[in-house]
């Protein structure tokens, strides 16, 4: 009683769509974060900062982003 190929491919499918659906909540997320992020440090300019080399700012942007990876992954 092994797996036929119509349910490994819809296994594969299933599996893939999980994979798009988690790579479109992640970019959303990491959009909304780094928005807000944004929005509450007005007063810096953090692109720039990164282009001059400033490391903190840069660690709290990656942070940033693996947090949102993190809480992506398990709503998902």
């Amino acid at each position: 009683m092994g797996l036929d190929l119509i349910t490994t491919l819809e296994q594969y499918a299933r599996a893939i769509g999980w994979t798009i659906s988690a790579s479109v909540g992640f970019a959303i997320g990491v959009a909304i974060a780094l928005w807000i992020f944004d929005l509450i440090s007005r007063d810096i300019d953090e692109w720039e900062e990164i282009k001059k080399g400033n490391i903190g700012v840069s660690l709290i942007f990656v942070s940033l982003i693996v947090m949102i990876g993190l809480i992506v992954i398990h709503v998902i």
